[in-house]
């Protein structure tokens, strides 16, 4: 019998199993579980993805698109001036006022990445990339430390269930800023 064509079968693999875990969370995922999502066979899974790592890898990567996604539309890194913690504390509100089950999937994989060492590289990715696109409006060190607060705030909004104050946000986001910026 002749092998079927089917050029997207590993992205609808990647689909799946992040469909998978936002319905069941990351102790839901499995080869199985994301062959049977994706409508493959078993051998698929395991074809494309060698490891279930693999396989959360790059849900991962995928997945931690939807911030940079926001923040590119936003388009709040592109000019020097303005007031960047008003900039950023509005893609954050328009990040978190979204689709919260993908926000809440991509901080589950992201967290993810403290119990499997084979994610810590995709989920410093994030970091690093949104630290060097903030580096066209502040210092290195200074964007280190917004991220490290914008994540903070993120996670403090999804595990508490509270709304998000961008008020506060902007407000504490300029605490970290120097003086004029």
């Amino acid at each position: 019998m002749a092998r079927r064509h089917d050029p997207e079968r590993r992205q609808r693999i990647i689909d799946a199993a992040i469909r998978v875990v936002g319905e069941k969370g990351l102790a839901g995922l499995s080869h199985r579980s994301a062959a049977a999502e994706a409508d493959v066979p078993l051998g698929s899974t395991t074809y494309h993805f060698k490891s279930l790592d693999e396989l959360m890898v790059a849900a991962l990567r995928q997945a931690s698109e939807g911030f940079a996604k926001a923040v590119a539309e936003h388009g709040a890194l592109d000019g020097p001036g303005g007031d960047l913690a008003a900039d950023l504390a509005r893609v954050l509100g328009h990040w978190l006022g979204g689709d919260r089950t993908g926000v809440e999937l991509e901080y589950e994989l992201y967290l993810a990445a403290l119990r499997r060492p084979a994610l810590r590289p995709v989920a410093a990715e994030w970091a690093d990339e949104l630290a060097e696109g903030l580096t066209r409006r502040t210092d290195r060190v200074t964007a280190r430390a917004l991220v490290a607060l914008m994540d903070g705030i993120c996670l403090q909004v999804l595990l508490t269930g509270a709304p998000y104050d961008e008020d506060y946000a902007r407000e504490v986001l300029g605490r970290v800023l120097p003086e004029g910026r």
